[in-house]
């Protein structure tokens, strides 16, 4: 670190002094803690022992700049963001560095002696293909941004650097790292599983996830698989209750015998019934032949109803009776045939709450709810996003006949800051959707439907000034303007001072490029 600024000779004094002062926009309101690192080496060492204890590891920079004086402190400030930080003089001793210590992005000055801050990205990147590069110079020219942008550089810096600038662009760059590192590490995972693509039913039924919501509920049907005790699973539309069902009958001693599906809300009363227990020769008009039901169908094996709190009154009662005696009487029939079967249900509404309004009874609730699993919803299981996004893909490329890989880092962004209501069947339609419309080998946001499409930062956060450029500022203002007035475009542009066309023009940008357009703009 060198000797403290008192013991120098006054030339060099002044010169630490100098540079001090020009990163005092940078250091502002943190200069202290570098301009006493500079005065005393001890304080440096204090300050940063304290901060670690205090803060998480935000990432690791290596930051290579031939001033000294500009490298401590800038290395400072970035630990005292909690930050990692390991600085070089110049480019061979950056690439010393690397041999021992891998960043997460390297943080380099332009102009230096030796090898310059083009040439070390050129060999960084021969190396490290995939590490990020941000370039930094006081010579802020169009030119030279031109050229470090073309050669690969992550993003450009000029200085004097502004600390809320900087580490705008070191989030930025870290973030999009991310999500290309998730990416890829998903791309490996299901190339890794072994499933048979010719066995459509288990694949259809292969259950995928690794969250702690998901495995909580795998634990549980796991735990119960070998019982044939009545099953309630309850959740939102969509988050797959029936496939976990499904599940559950592959893991039980019943996996031999049929897994019998009935979706209770799509039938009347009198069809419900003759699913279920079936009907004899000339029970009704129209029934030439006798029919056997699901109760029968399902023998040795699980019926399942879905939407079980849509059954009627009289229904529910015959399922109990079943239930309770173990045999069903086929409709115009006398006679009582035996049925095995293991009943599992699902349901969206809270029975409990339909038992106390009189609408489903309380006994038959009682036969089903013996064990309750609740689904989780996909908000819960953001982690599994990607993972099941990945899985999708391939399934639909496939039946496409299309050689898309993956996705971009934009697009795999948009996906993990949705909501989705509609859960992992609203999920596998908008990948469906994307996978027909894509143009490439990878899916880009355009490809997804509109309603996916949000802004990456909050949308009552605005853009750091400075620090944001021109574009950032004005798509926030349409956006925000038009979150004011309701979506209308014509009411934002007379707020504004710009033309309609102007701010439909902007919106398909934000969608084509940034992926952040408004939700609900209208004319």
């Amino acid at each position: 670190m060198g000797r403290p600024l008192c013991c120098l000779p006054p030339g060099r004094r002044f010169q630490h002094l100098r540079i001090y002062f020009a990163y005092m926009n940078l250091m502002r309101p943190k200069g202290q803690i570098a301009f006493l690192a500079l005065l005393n080496p001890c304080f440096c060492r204090q300050t940063r022992r304290v901060s670690t204890v205090k803060k998480q590891i935000r990432g690791r920079i290596l930051i290579v700049d031939d001033e000294s004086g500009a490298r401590l402190a800038l290395a400072e400030l970035l630990r005292d963001e909690g930050f990692e930080v390991q600085s070089a003089g110049d480019g061979f001793k950056a690439l010393g560095r690397l041999d021992n210590w891998t960043p997460d992005l390297v943080l380099t000055d332009l102009k230096m002696p030796g090898v310059d801050g083009i040439q070390l990205m050129q060999k960084v990147r021969e190396r490290f293909p995939e590490m990020p590069v941000v370039v930094m110079t006081a010579f802020g020219t169009v030119e030279s941004a031109v050229e470090a942008i073309k050669q690969g550089a992550a993003d450009y810096l000029t200085k004097p650097l502004h600390l809320g600038h900087l580490l705008v662009i070191v989030d930025r760059v870290l973030d999009r790292r991310a999500l290309e590192i998730e990416a890829q590490r998903l791309r490996d995972e299901l190339a890794k599983r072994d499933v048979d693509d010719d066995n459509e039913q288990a694949a259809a039924t292969r259950l995928i996830g690794r969250s702690r919501p998901f495995k909580t509920m795998m634990n549980l049907v796991e735990q119960i698989a070998s019982s044939d005790a009545s099953v309630l699973f309850v959740g939102e539309n969509g988050t797959g209750k029936e496939r976990v069902a499904q599940t559950l009958h592959q893991l039980s001693p019943r996996r031999e015998g049929r897994f019998i599906a009935v979706h209770c809300a799509a039938m009347n009363e009198e069809m419900l019934e003759r699913e279920l227990f079936g009907y004899e020769a000339g029970a009704f008009a129209g029934a030439n032949e006798r029919r056997e039901g699901r109760f029968v169908q399902a023998a040795g094996g699980t019926l399942f109803l879905d939407e079980v709190a849509s059954l009627p009154a009289a229904t529910q009662t015959k399922v109990l009776q079943a239930l309770h005696e173990g045999t069903i009487e086929r409709i115009g029939g006398t006679e009582a045939i035996p049925v095995d079967i293991r009943l599992v249900a699902a349901s969206v509404t809270d029975l409990q709450e339909e038992v106390q309004a009189e609408r489903f009874r309380e006994d038959l609730f009682y036969r089903l709810n013996v064990i309750c699993i609740r689904v989780p919803t996909l908000r819960e299981r953001n982690e599994d996003i990607p993972l099941l996004a990945m899985s999708f893909l391939r399934s639909h490329a496939r039946s496409n006949g299309k050689g898309i890989h993956g996705f971009n880092e934009r697009a795999l962004g948009v996906l993990l800051h949705f909501d989705w209501p509609g859960n992992i069947t609203q999920l596998e339609n908008c990948i469906e959707r994307a996978v027909v419309l894509a143009r490439g080998d990878e899916i880009e946001p355009r490809e997804l439907p509109r309603e996916l499409m949000v802004s990456g930062r909050p949308s009552d956060e605005a853009p750091h000034v400075p620090g944001a450029s021109l574009r950032e500022l004005e798509r926030f203002a349409i956006l925000k303007t038009l979150e004011h007035v309701g979506g209308s475009t014509s009411k934002a542009a007379r707020i504004l001072g710009i033309s309609p066309r102007k701010i439909q023009y902007r919106l398909n940008e934000y969608r084509e490029e940034d992926a952040t357009p408004p939700s609900r703009a209208r004319a």
